[in-house]
């Protein structure tokens, strides 16, 4: 179960008490990992054995307490920089500890974000804020017309500024995080909008797009890879239209520029500040 696999199981739908065990690779982020836990314990039956690790700088140093915090008794190790707390599900939980299951459920779970006015949730890229390089692709973008996609779409930021051209026919939003499209859709009404829970770099369908609009990740599980923002470069070449144009913003110490110019026909830097770049490229 992870809301960052494709088609994967939502642990906010398995039934209460229906699980005889669990092994959890916990998210570093606070909300998201408290989340997680709470989520789990509730899944769990009386008794059930529940072993949650992570690394210790990302986490893994603070799971103990917050399982303690919600009535488990835990035995804490570590092995190749993980911490790995073996716990089981209380055969009752207190008052005091359904409480604070309750408390981490409700401030991990989807919420409407009033400084963006749009709805989010902990866990997703830049869950609370537009992040300083989406700010700058906005700021350059200018107004589509046909049909185009937004790779990596998030909470559909970038979809939304998209469609403010009533020219825009359609715009596909993928995203490989169950939790930001499920965010996107309550975001973006309408019937020029679709949603794809899908990893861009899978076959999704997507082809003869005149426009496509992107923020690419650069990091996979918690670490760099350059390899993914590449093949999103990649992906975008591939399911454009001869003529079509790819607009990207990408940080500025990612070497990018010789893949797009191998790709593309013509490409054009439109912006750079702050730490970040933005491209202009046509197949």
């Amino acid at each position: 179960m992870s809301p960052q696999v494709p088609d994967s199981l939502a642990l906010e739908d398995v039934a209460r008490g229906s699980l005889a065990g669990m092994i959890m690779a916990a998210p570093p982020g606070t909300l998201e990992r408290r989340y997680a836990l709470a989520l789990s314990l509730r899944a769990l039956g009386p008794g059930a054995p529940f072993t949650v690790m992570a690394p210790k700088e990302k986490g893994g140093s603070r799971i103990a307490k917050e399982l303690e915090v919600f009535g488990c008794r835990v035995e804490a190790t570590s092995r190749r920089h993980q911490r790995i707390c073996q716990t089981a599900r209380p055969a009752t939980l207190g008052t005091e500890a359904e409480a604070c299951i309750d408390a981490a459920i409700a401030g991990g779970g989807p919420s409407f974000v009033e400084a963006s006015g749009l709805w989010s949730q902990p866990g997703i890229f830049s869950w609370n804020r537009v992040d300083p390089g989406t700010a700058l692709l906005l700021s350059v973008l200018p107004s589509f017309a046909g049909r185009g996609a937004d790779l990596g779409c998030g909470i559909g930021v970038i979809a939304r500024t998209v469609l403010a051209s009533t020219n825009v026919t359609q715009i596909d939003l993928v995203d490989i995080d169950r939790r930001a499209i499920a965010a996107a859709r309550r975001n973006i009404t309408g019937p020029r909008a679709a949603f794809h829970w899908a990893d861009v770099r899978r076959p999704a369908g997507l082809k003869d797009l005149d426009f496509v609009v992107m923020n690419p990740p650069f990091h996979d599980g918690g670490l760099e890879d350059r390899a993914l923002g590449l093949a999103f470069v990649q992906k975008s070449h591939h399911v454009l239209r001869d003529g079509g144009t790819a607009w990207l913003v990408a940080n500025l110490h990612l070497p990018y520029e010789s893949v797009i110019a191998n790709a593309f026909s013509h490409v054009v830097l439109r912006a750079e500040s702050h730490g970040f770049k933005v491209y202009e490229a046509k197949k």
